[in-house]
């Protein structure tokens, strides 16, 4: 027969699986509140002393935190300790930003196929706001570029979650900073160039209309065209400063 003791403890290995699922699932992020003890206990149905029990459990995991005062969050989960050098060595190499688009090429291209089969009709409402959101930062004459960048990035986190695929969204969560330096990098060298900012605006829109409209192949299609345009474009503008670092140092006599 289980003891009360027992018994608490198997529901708290029920109550970690299903918070565990929530966070695979990106029901709840990074730095997200969980919801109250008493919240967990009329959604679950389970005594509040499992519910804390579960919570334990978790932060032995170190899925979970909690701050003295506050209450329960999700943990960073990569361990940015470790990946910090790492990190370091990625964005203090210029090429490593083509590397970085190739494989934001790949994986978003994938990702943009599956949110386009299986987005739900919340997923395109979500996905429909941080469209909207884009789209009026870019129309202010005057805006911050890094919050521009930010909202860009979050339209194409959207994409990434409708997909329905844990692995693949925390993949490309997992290379939120390093995503960001390419987003950046866009916002800030073709933005202010009214030809190649009205291309990015036109393949955001492909995207926006693939995946809601639910167009698998296109929504590949526009995913791929939109960071590879992004590449050739920063790639031209390496060049075109290569050129002018070139003409100056003749015209400077140094050869």
């Amino acid at each position: 027969m289980l003891t009360e003791n027992n018994q608490d403890r198997r529901l708290a290995d029920v109550v970690a699986e299903q918070i565990e699922r929530l966070i695979v699932d990106g029901v709840l992020k990074v730095g997200q509140a969980l919801p109250s003890e008493r919240r967990l206990c009329q959604k679950l149905g389970i005594s509040r002393s499992a519910i804390r029990e579960g919570l334990r459990v978790l932060r032995g995991r170190g899925i979970i935190e909690t701050a003295q005062g506050r209450s329960s969050f999700v943990a960073q989960l990569s361990n940015t300790h470790d990946a910090s050098p790492l990190m370091h060595l990625f964005s203090s190499q210029p090429r490593t930003l083509f590397d970085l688009l190739e494989v934001r090429a790949m994986l978003e291209g994938e990702a943009a196929r599956l949110a386009a089969l299986r987005g739900t009709d919340a997923d395109f409402t979500l996905l429909r706001r941080r469209y909207e959101e884009m789209l009026a930062a870019q129309t202010e004459e005057e805006g911050d570029p890094r919050e521009h960048a930010y909202l860009d990035h979050a339209f194409h986190r959207a994409v990434s979650e409708s997909s329905h695929n844990p692995v693949l969204v925390h993949t490309l969560q997992s290379l939120t900073d390093l995503m960001l330096s390419t987003v950046f990098a866009s916002v800030n060298n073709l933005y202010h160039r009214p030809m190649q900012k009205r291309h990015i605006d036109r393949i955001h829109a492909r995207l926006f209309r693939a995946v809601t409209e639910r167009q698998p192949n296109q929504a590949q299609r526009a995913a791929r065209d939109h960071i590879n345009s992004i590449r050739d474009n920063l790639k031209e503008i390496e060049q075109e400063e290569q050129r002018l670092v070139r003409a100056t140092m003749r015209l400077e006599g140094w050869a």
